[in-house]
């Protein structure tokens, strides 16, 4: 029964390398044709100065230093968070801590960045902390679902059995709410690297400034070039989390 249950949620030969390959080579082509349709234009000498390997680079480094800086961020208060929620104790603050973390949500984000920014300082750390507050819902979300959904006779027969708290949450409830919980974060990083994008407007670089540049001056290929290359990052952020989930998803589940 295990042995079908696994070849039927895991593609063998073609089908496999077909999964997990597909999307990368998809955005290689995009990339390929992306970079063909730039070379066919004559660029001006501003936009040579905006598409060349050494700038394009340096923004790419950024925009992924802001998603991965975050999203490690949040995952890390979020996931503590929804766990010390779904603890009898904590349960009274429930209420308290999800209309807080709909207001980080709500809140445009382009408004809470510039917020941040005229509070706090402009560049990379307030940036963080936007990103943190746009994102922490959904993983906190998904935390608590996650656990909320395991079987309660479960925790009692492992309770039963001798199982400390401590070890049912760890070695029952965690794994168990794995599934959920990488949804979870598979949407805090798409929208991380998304709203990234906005960071330009507060000195903390990102594929963004490739946008806003090409906007201001009116030169589209710059403009079109960074739409692309944020959109081919969201959707490889996409994939990485798609294999992550498959990876690391309990077997049997």
């Amino acid at each position: 029964m295990i042995a079908q249950t696994k070849t039927t949620k895991i593609p063998s030969g073609p089908a496999r390398v077909l999964r997990y390959a597909g999307m990368p080579i998809f955005l290689a082509i995009v990339c390929l044709v992306l970079y063909l349709w730039v070379s066919s234009h004559k660029l001006d000498s501003i936009e040579r100065s905006s598409l060349n390997a050494g700038f394009i680079t340096l923004h790419l480094i950024q925009h992924i230093e802001l998603t991965v800086v975050s999203t490690a961020i949040v995952v890390v208060l979020a996931v503590s968070t929804g766990i010390l929620l779904t603890r009898p104790f904590a349960r009274w603050a429930t209420p308290v801590v999800i209309a807080l973390a709909n207001i980080g949500q709500a809140v445009p984000s382009i408004g809470l960045l510039v917020l941040l920014a005229f509070i706090w300082n402009f560049g990379f750390w307030p940036t963080i902390v936007a990103l943190v507050a746009y994102s922490f819902l959904s993983i906190l979300r998904n935390t608590m679902v996650g656990l909320q959904q395991v079987d309660r006779s479960t925790i009692e027969a492992a309770r039963g059995m001798g199982m400390t708290k401590t070890a049912v949450l760890f070695r029952i409830e965690l794994p168990l709410a794995v599934p959920v919980i990488l949804a979870g974060i598979r949407t805090a990083l798409i929208l991380n690297v998304g709203t990234a994008a906005l960071a330009t407007f507060v000195d903390a670089g990102g594929l963004g400034s490739l946008i806003d540049r090409g906007n201001r001056l009116g030169r589209m290929p710059i403009l079109i070039t960074g739409s692309v290359l944020t959109a081919v990052l969201a959707l490889f952020v996409d994939w990485v989390g798609g294999v992550a989930e498959s990876i690391l998803r309990p077997k049997g589940l």
